[in-house]
């Protein structure tokens, strides 16, 4: 005789009261994101924009905005669920991305700045 204890909540089933993701979402997540990774490699490979400063600008606005699309797409972050805590996810991903986009940015141009061939070497003890 088996006995089956009632608990009040379907054991076999996913609903927690958290939106899951349609193919169709996944689908759109994964041609964003595609497309923002073949755009920066098109612009470097190209030489589309005339400064490397802008190409750098707007690989990085691109790298923000693919973070925002996994998030969204593949994370199911919004600000409905969990009251808002995904929102305050999100602020601080953003933040950490800025930190260390600029961070790397400037240690980069540091090294590049420092380290090129062009000093004379001759003079170094």
């Amino acid at each position: 005789m088996s006995s089956k204890v009632k608990t009040g909540h379907d054991t076999h089933g996913h609903d927690d009261g958290h939106e899951h993701g349609s193919l169709r979402s996944y689908l759109i997540g994964f041609g964003l994101s595609v497309v923002l990774t073949a755009v920066p490699f098109w612009l470097v490979m190209s030489g589309v924009l005339d400064s490397k400063q802008a190409t750098g600008l707007a690989i990085m606005a691109l790298a923000v905005v693919q973070i925002v699309v996994h998030m969204v797409f593949f994370l199911h972050m919004n600000v409905r669920s969990e009251h808002g805590w995904t929102m305050m996810a999100l602020i601080f991903t953003l933040v950490l991305v800025v930190i260390t986009l600029t961070g790397s940015l400037w240690v980069m141009y540091h090294l590049n700045t420092n380290m090129m061939p062009g000093h004379d070497m001759s003079q170094l003890p």
